[in-house]
């Protein structure tokens, strides 16, 4: 199991909590994130693909695996199953939306917005405490229930010697990439994979508005190109699914991996 961009592997306790079955569940954190060491030149995409290989050659170097996915960890299990098709069983990605396609145009202005943020990295501002993070991550996610925002909330972050917390995750992973994502790679990537796919999306996410156009290609070329690919909706859940609705999220995918 894989987490998104700025979570930790702890939110999938949940889900794990809910399944019916006795499974091995590797989930790391992402290099950078959770308790996982930070990089001092920043953080590429290939990198966190380079990671799970690594990983799973511990774990298991031979034979298939199951592979689960929420949002850029979605996105990251995809790539990997791509380029390894003979080594998964089976896929779940959580709304691993592609990333927005960009015109070369606007290749300075990034590359100089990037230049900006090598010479001024980002940082995070401190929460006053543990129960302000709680009371952020239930307005962002109205379904999250107080228990459990109160479990993620002391796994995101880490308590200061003022009493204030902080995100534990690496502010460096604010920072965006010189280097645009090319939607063409990634489709002939795609068409590499022959494992059965299951892609999952919360009823109340928006989180596919801001890349439109990368999202409708992305779904639309594995709807059309892979036939072991099958949809699924939680219903009365966003983006951040295996956090409001850990259950119906567990359910689904024990369902498809059996």
């Amino acid at each position: 199991m894989l987490h998104g961009w700025m979570d930790v592997s702890a939110s999938f306790q949940f889900a794990v909590d809910a399944l019916a079955r006795d499974w091995h569940v590797i989930a790391p954190d992402l290099r950078g994130m959770g308790l996982s060491g930070w990089s001092q030149d920043g953080y590429w995409h290939p990198d966190y693909v380079a990671d799970l290989d690594i990983v799973l050659r511990h774990y298991q170097p031979e034979g298939p695996i199951n592979l689960i996915g929420h949002s850029m960890g979605g996105n990251i299990v995809t790539w990997w199953a791509s380029l390894r098709p003979e080594r998964v069983r089976r896929l779940v990605s959580m709304e691993g939306w592609a990333l927005q396609k960009a015109p070369p145009e606007l290749a300075p202005k990034r590359y100089l917005a990037w230049l900006e943020q090598v010479a001024h990295p980002p940082t995070f501002k401190p929460f006053a405490g543990f129960e302000v993070l709680e009371a952020r991550l239930r307005r962002d996610n109205p379904r999250l229930a107080g228990k459990r925002a109160a479990f993620l909330a002391r796994h995101l972050a880490r308590q200061l010697p003022t009493g204030e917390v902080l995100y534990v995750s690496d502010p460096k992973q604010k920072m965006g990439s010189p280097i645009f994502y090319r939607i063409e790679d990634a489709v002939a990537c795609w068409d590499r994979m022959t494992a059965p796919m299951l892609w999952v999306t919360g009823s109340e996410s928006v989180t596919d508005k801001w890349a439109v156009e990368s999202t409708t290609l992305f779904l639309g070329h594995l709807r059309q190109h892979h036939p072991a690919f099958r949809e699924a909706v939680i219903s009365d859940a966003g983006h951040m699914m295996h956090w409001e609705q850990p259950e119906r999220m567990a359910r689904l995918i024990e369902d498809f991996l059996e």
